[in-house]
């Protein structure tokens, strides 16, 4: 999620040498050093100041990492964490009462096509909060929720969603060559009828189940296939219970 909103950043415009990574892993240090942006291996080589602190790293070593930025607590500096699970109290405990902003973005954001939901602490300023989100902005869009525990929520629809997309472009590419299109047509098909469909549901006024009416006429193909897709047993209900266990297992990874 990091290098996606890395690459989205520089894709708008920001100045790579205004970009510090912290990056241990010496291949993946090279491939960053090429982008022009600032590479260490320790938080050692950080100026004494910062804007904004972003953790971006896996929920089940966050508490060994933050720690580490101890040093750049107090000021102006914000603290942002796009780990999923990771609740405000965590970098409260490691750093005390500084701002801290937990954001949920999601790997659209490498196209600028990110949905991202954000969830500031009460130390957070009016003009630090503003720095985040013309941050988060420049990868797509931004809101913003009062009550953290919708965090997980958020990101079960959105975070992991763009997963759930592409699982969708996987079926119905598999499906259609069940029904005898060739893979690389049917991946084709799939992919460009999932991009249009999305397309259009931001473009209309209408609701996407009108969108869905409009697209079925009685009897016909459409409605065949729906009566198997919003059956009791179909993708409603089975999507009901993705979204409540991705966000059961955000709320574990909080401890």
């Amino acid at each position: 999620m990091g290098g996606a909103m890395l690459a989205g950043w520089l894709e708008s415009g920001v100045n790579p040498a205004d970009i510090y990574v912290i990056e241990p892993e010496p291949e993946a240090a090279k491939r960053l050093f090429r982008l022009g942006v600032r590479v260490d291996t320790t938080p050692d080589a950080l100026p004494s100041a910062a804007e904004i602190v972003i953790f971006a790293v896996k929920p089940q070593i966050m508490n060994e990492v933050v720690p580490h930025y101890r040093t750049l607590a107090g000021g102006e500096t914000v603290f942002l964490s796009i780990a999923a699970g990771c609740r405000i109290s965590l970098f409260e405990e490691h750093l005390g009462q500084v701002p801290v902003v937990r954001a949920m973005p999601n790997t659209p954001a490498a196209i600028g096509l990110s949905m991202t939901v954000a969830c500031a602490n009460g130390e957070t300023g009016v003009s630090q909060k503003a720095r985040c989100r013309q941050l988060l902005e420049a990868i797509g869009e931004v809101d913003w929720v009062d009550d953290e525990a919708l965090m997980d929520s958020v990101t079960a629809v959105s975070g992991s969603g763009p997963a759930y997309v592409f699982l969708l472009i996987e079926a119905l590419a598999a499906a259609g060559e069940a029904a005898g299109l060739a893979p690389a047509l049917a991946m084709r098909l799939a992919g460009a009828t999932v991009r249009g469909a999305s397309e259009l549901a931001s473009r209309s006024e209408d609701r996407p189940a009108q969108l869905r009416v409009n697209v079925t006429s009685p009897g016909g193909t459409t409605a065949a296939a729906l009566d198997v897709l919003m059956a009791e047993d179909g993708i409603g209900p089975l999507m009901k219970r993705a979204v409540l266990a991705a966000s059961a297992r955000s709320k574990a990874l909080a401890g």
